[in-house]
C-alpha cells in the first residue's frame, strides 16, 4: 500500500490497521462520510478523489482510480512550490461528467518577506473518466502584478491492490512490479498471479521539467494576467501497452464523453416539479444511474454502487430496473439479456451455481481469477432468480414487447424450474438458501451480512433457510410467468404457473402469519422455527401480492409505527427486536431502496395516506445528503428536529438501487402503471406528496407514442392533463 505523507490528510489513517475480513464484512477503519469523496465513473472505470482531486489512498480508504475490480492508481498529489494548494471549492457537476475543483497559492515567504502573497494564483484543476482513461487539466492563471515563477509538482503512485485487499482481506502472496520513465509518460506494471498484466500508463503535455517513477515537475513562468494549461493521462490497461486511439487529449474525449451522455440521458421520460429542491435530488439521481449504467455488450446495465460494489449484480440491478422501468425500459431490457446470458447452466459448488440459476455478483479482479474470493461469478443469492422472471413479466406488461420474451422464455423456464427444484429439495417446500461453500456469504437474501437473520432470542438461524419475502418473490414471479406464457401461446404452461402460485400463497399464510408480533415471520429455518421478528421483510410482501387484505393494513400501520418509522424512513427492523442497532448495516439501519419497494406496496394496498408520510421522510433525508445524494444506506436513529439523519461510515454512495427510490415513490404516489398491451397509462388513486404541488412528465414512451402529462395537486386530489400525444396511447385515471 501506498504510505501517507505527513502533514497530508491521510495521516489520521496511518495509525489504523484494518482487522481480518469476516463473511466479506467491509472494515470501518475511517468514515467515507467524513472526507465526502468526488465520484466519477465510465464503463468498468471509476474514481474516488477528495476535495482537491487528490488520491491519498491508505489502509481502509476507498480513495484510488480503479479499473475491473484493480487499483491502477493509488495516490496522486497536487503540490504548488513544495505545499499543498489551498481549496476554495470543489463539485462534481449536476450531470457528473466532470469533477472541478478551484484552488489557490498559500502565503510563500522568503525569511520573512511575504514574495507571494495568497490567491494570486488561481488553479482549476478539471477531471473526467472516459474508455478507462482519467483525463486531468490543470489551468493556471495569474490574477498578480508581477511575474511569477512556479513549480507545480504532481506525486503518484500504482498499487495495483484488489478491491478485496483494500476491504481488508490480507493476501499471502502478490505478483511482481515494475516502471518505465519516459520523457513525457510513466508506465507501472504489474504482472499478477493470475499471469494477467496490467498496466497504469501516464502521461503528460507539455513534456515535464523533471519525470521520475515518483513524480513530476512543471517549471512555469506566468506574466501578470498570463494563462497556462498543463494536462495528464492516466490509461488502465490489461494486457500489453499500446497506444489507443480512444485515448485522445482532454478536449477530443470531452467532446465524445459529453454525447454519449446525451444520447444516454435523452432516452427515458424526463420529470420536472415544482419543488426545486426536489428536482436537484431527482437531477443527481438521474445523473448518479446514468453514471453507474455500463454498456455490456447486451444493453444498458447499472453497476450496483461506488466505491465497493462497482460491477454486475444481479439483485440490485433487477430492482434499480424495476424502480425506473416505467422511466427507462430499455435499462431492464439490457438487465435481463445479460443475466440471461450469464445465467448458471451447470453445478458448481464453489461458485454455487446450478442450473437456472441467475448471476448474485461477477469480478473481474486478481483475487477473484485465482479464487481468493469465489465471486469471480457467483450465484450465492436465494432471490435473484425469481427477481429476474419477476422482472421478465414487469417488462413485457410495460413494453408488449414480445420478441424480447420470447427470446428470455427458455432463461425465464430455467429459472422457474431451479425454484421448484430448490422447493422440492427443502423439507418446509419453501424456496430456501443454505450456503454450500465455506467461502460463500452466510446468508444470500437482500440482507446479506453474516448476522441478518435470526430468532426473537438472538440465537442465529440455522439450515436451510425460507426469507418471507423471497416467497413473494416467487409468487409475483409466477403470476408474471403465466401472463408470457399466456402471450406465447402456452395456455397450459400458464394456468400450471397460476395454480402454483395460488397454492405457495395459501401455504405461505399458514407458515408464515406470527399472530404474537403483528406481521409476518421474517423466515423460517432449517428446522422448520419462525424467525418470529419484526422486519422491512414484511413489507417488502406488500408489493408482491402474497398478503391478505386483511392482513396488508395490519402490516402497513406497524411499519408507519415509531418503531419502524424513524421520521426519515423504515428500519429495516423495529426498534424492540433484539439486534436492533441503529447503527447496523442491516438491524435498524434504513435503506432507501428497501423503503422504495415498500412504496410499491403502500400503493398495491390503497394506503396513500402511510405513502406520502413515507415519501416526504425520505426526501427530507434527501435534502441533508452531500449533493442531495441517496446514499445506500444511513442509520435508524429516530428524527429529531433540527437534525438531519445521521451518516453511515462506509455506505456506498451513489447507490444505483438508492438513486432510482425517488422515482419509484413518485411512481407509487402517482399510482403509475403502463399497459402496453392495452395502450394505456393508468393513475390509480393518484397523489401527491405535501412537498410537491405540480409534477410534469416529458416524452413518457408507451409502446409506440409519447406523451407529456401535467399533474396538479389540489389539497388530497391531483388532476390529470395531458399537454402533447404523439401518438394513440391512452390516460386512464382512477379516483
Amino acid at each position: 500500500m501506498t504510505q501517507p505523507v505527513a502533514g497530508d490528510p491521510a495521516e489520521e489513517w496511518a495509525d489504523s490497521e484494518v482487522e481480518p475480513a469476516l463473511q466479506f464484512y467491509i472494515p470501518a477503519t475511517s468514515s467515507i462520510q467524513e472526507r465526502r469523496p468526488r465520484t466519477l465513473k465510465h464503463g468498468d472505470t471509476f474514481g474516488v478523489f477528495d476535495h482537491y482531486g487528490n488520491i491519498l489512498s491508505a489502509n481502509g480508504s476507498p480513495e484510488g482510480l480503479f479499473h475491473r475490480d484493480t487499483r491502477y492508481l493509488s495516490e496522486l498529489r497536487l503540490v504548488i512550490n513544495g505545499r499543498r494548494p489551498l481549496l476554495l471549492s470543489s463539485t462534481v457537476l449536476d450531470n457528473n461528467a466532470l469533477m472541478t475543483a478551484d484552488l489557490t497559492n498559500p502565503d510563500f515567504f522568503d525569511g520573512n518577506t511575504l514574495v507571494l502573497p495568497k490567491d494570486t494564483i488561481h488553479i482549476i484543476r478539471s477531471k473526467f473518466l472516459w474508455n478507462a482513461g482519467c483525463h486531468e487539466r490543470l489551468g493556471v492563471h495569474n490574477f498578480g502584478g508581477n511575474t511569477q515563477r512556479l513549480r507545480l509538482a504532481l506525486l503518484f503512485a500504482a498499487d495495483f491492490a484488489d478491491i478485496f485487499e483494500i476491504r481488508g482481506h490480507e493476501r499471502q502472496a502478490r505478483g511482481s512490479t515494475d516502471v518505465e520513465v519516459g520523457p513525457d509518460r510513466v508506465v507501472f506494471g504489474y504482472l499478477g498471479l493470475d499471469r494477467v498484466a496490467r498496466h497504469t500508463s501516464m502521461r503528460f503535455d507539455p513534456a515535464p521539467s523533471r519525470i521520475d517513477a515518483r513524480h513530476v515537475v512543471f517549471d512555469l513562468e506566468l506574466r501578470p494576467g498570463e494563462r497556462t494549461s498543463v494536462f495528464s493521462l492516466v490509461y488502465c490497461e490489461e494486457g500489453e501497452v499500446r497506444e489507443d486511439p480512444r485515448t485522445r487529449w482532454f478536449s477530443g474525449s470531452m467532446r465524445e464523453a459529453r454525447r454519449a451522455l446525451r444520447a444516454a440521458m435523452g432516452r427515458g421520460a424526463s420529470i420536472e416539479t415544482s419543488n426545486e429542491v426536489f428536482n436537484e435530488v431527482l437531477g443527481r439521481s438521474v445523473a448518479d444511474l446514468h453514471m453507474l449504467v455500463t454498456d455490456t455488450g447486451y444493453g444498458p446495465y447499472p453497476y450496483a454502487g461506488i466505491p465497493w460494489f462497482s460491477t454486475a449484480f444481479g439483485r440490485d440491478a433487477i430492482i434499480t430496473a424495476m424502480e425506473m422501468l416505467w422511466i427507462d425500459p430499455a435499462m431492464a431490457r439490457g438487465v435481463l439479456d445479460y443475466l440471461a446470458a450469464t445465467q448458471a447452466t451447470e453445478t458448481d459448488p464453489a461458485a454455487e451455481a446450478e442450473p437456472g440459476k441467475i448471476l448474485h455478483e461477477a469480478r473481474f479482479g486478481e483475487m477473484a481469477g485465482l479464487g481468493e474470493v469465489p465471486f469471480a461469478r457467483y450465484y450465492g443469492s436465494v432471490d435473484s432468480t425469481p427477481l429476474f422472471v419477476l422482472l421478465a413479466g414487469l417488462y413485457f406488461e410495460r413494453t408488449g414487447d414480445l420478441d424480447t420474451a420470447a427470446r428470455l422464455w427458455p432463461h425465464i423456464e430455467a429459472a422457474l424450474a431451479w425454484i421448484k427444484a430448490n422447493a422440492r429439495g427443502g423439507r418446509s417446500g419453501f424456496t430456501v438458501y443454505h450456503r454450500d461453500d465455506s467461502k460463500g456469504l452466510a446468508n444470500q437474501g437482500w440482507k446479506d451480512s453474516a448476522d441478518s437473520t435470526y430468532h426473537a432470542d438472538g440465537i442465529d438461524a440455522a439450515g436451510a433457510i425460507a426469507l418471507c419475502e423471497v416467497q413473494g418473490y416467487v409468487y409475483a414471479a409466477r403470476r408474471q410467468a403465466a401472463n408470457i406464457a399466456a402471450a406465447l401461446g402456452h395456455g397450459q404452461r400458464a394456468r400450471e404457473l397460476l395454480r402454483d402460485a395460488k397454492r405457495l400463497k395459501a401455504r405461505f399464510e399458514t407458515a408464515f402469519w406470527c399472530e404474537d408480533i403483528g406481521t409476518y415471520a421474517m423466515a423460517i429455518d432449517g428446522t422448520g422455527r419462525p424467525c418470529a421478528i419484526r422486519s422491512s421483510n414484511a413489507g417488502q410482501l406488500l408489493f408482491t401480492g402474497i398478503v391478505e387484505e386483511e392482513r396488508a393494513g395490519q402490516v402497513a400501520d406497524q411499519l408507519m409505527s415509531q418503531t419502524f418509522f424513524s421520521g426519515w424512513g423504515i428500519r429495516t427492523i423495529a426498534d424492540s427486536e433484539a439486534r436492533h442497532n441503529p447503527m447496523s448495516y442491516h438491524n435498524g439501519s434504513v435503506w432507501p431502496h428497501d423503503n422504495a419497494l415498500i412504496g410499491f406496496g403502500l400503493a398495491r394496498h390503497g394506503f396513500k395516506d402511510h405513502l406520502s408520510r413515507l415519501f416526504a421522510g425520505m426526501f427530507d433525508a434527501a435534502t441533508y445528503m452531500d449533493l442531495r445524494r441517496l446514499p445506500e444506506l444511513f442509520c435508524g436513529f429516530r428524527r429529531v428536529a433540527g437534525k438531519g439523519p445521521t451518516f453511515y461510515p462506509v455506505a456506498c454512495a451513489p447507490q444505483a438501487w438508492a438513486s432510482a427510490t425517488p422515482f419509484a415513490l413518485l411512481q407509487a404516489s402517482l399510482g403509475i402503471e403502463i399497459d402496453c398491451i392495452e395502450n394505456t397509462v393508468h393513475f390509480r388513486q393518484p397523489r401527491l406528496p405535501p412537498f410537491i404541488d405540480e409534477v410534469n412528465i416529458r416524452s413518457l414512451a408507451v409502446g409506440g407514442s409519447r406523451l407529456d402529462i401535467l399533474l396538479r395537486r389540489y389539497g388530497t386530489d391531483v388532476s390529470v392533463n395531458v399537454l402533447n400525444r404523439d401518438g394513440d396511447a391512452r390516460v386512464d385515471v382512477t379516483l
